[in-house]
C-alpha cells in the first residue's frame, strides 16, 4: 500500500467523538511521522478510506491530506491525525493501522476485525463473506 495524495473539499469537520474509530501502533506513528517529514508535510493529516474495488469487493487506501469535509472523522494518534470519511467509518470501525517491514517486505497493513476475508495482496476485502472475484487486488 503506498501513501498518496487525494483532492478533498476544504470544509469543517465532524467533530470528535469520544471513542476512536481506529488505532494505530507504534511503528505506524513513527513511519507516518517520518514520511511527513520526508515529503515536506509536516502538518499533513493521514487519512484511512475505503473505496470498491479489488477482488474482495473493497480496498484500502491511506494517503497525507490538508482537508477535511463535513462528515471526516478526526482523531488524534500520538500525534499523528487520522482522518476518516463517512462511508469509510463503517467499514473500520475497529481496524488497527500497521507498519510492518520484514525481509518480504515493508508497508502499512489494516488488521480489521469486520474483514470477513480478504485476498493475499492485503489490501483487499470485504465484510459480507461473498467470494473473491477474478482480477486484481487493485
Amino acid at each position: 500500500m503506498t501513501l498518496s495524495e487525494t483532492p478533498r473539499e476544504a470544509t469543517t469537520p465532524a467533530p470528535p467523538s469520544a471513542a476512536p474509530l481506529v488505532t494505530v501502533t507504534e511503528a505506524a506513528a513513527a513511519k507516518v511521522l517520518e514520511l511527513r517529514s520526508r515529503e515536506g508535510k509536516a502538518d499533513a493529516r493521514l487519512r484511512l478510506f475505503v473505496k470498491s474495488g479489488g477482488c474482495s469487493g473493497f480496498s484500502y487506501g491511506l494517503a497525507f491530506d490538508d482537508r477535511l469535509a463535513e462528515d471526516d472523522k478526526l482523531e488524534d494518534h500520538d500525534g499523528v491525525p487520522v482522518v476518516i470519511d463517512a462511508f469509510s467509518q463503517q467499514y473500520v470501525d475497529g481496524a488497527e493501522i500497521d507498519y510492518v517491514d520484514s525481509l518480504m517486505g515493508s508497508g502499512f497493513a489494516i488488521n480489521n476485525p469486520n474483514a470477513v476475508s480478504s485476498c493475499a495482496c492485503g489490501s483487499s476485502f470485504n465484510t459480507d463473506g461473498s467470494p473473491a472475484k477474478a482480477g486484481g487486488c487493485h
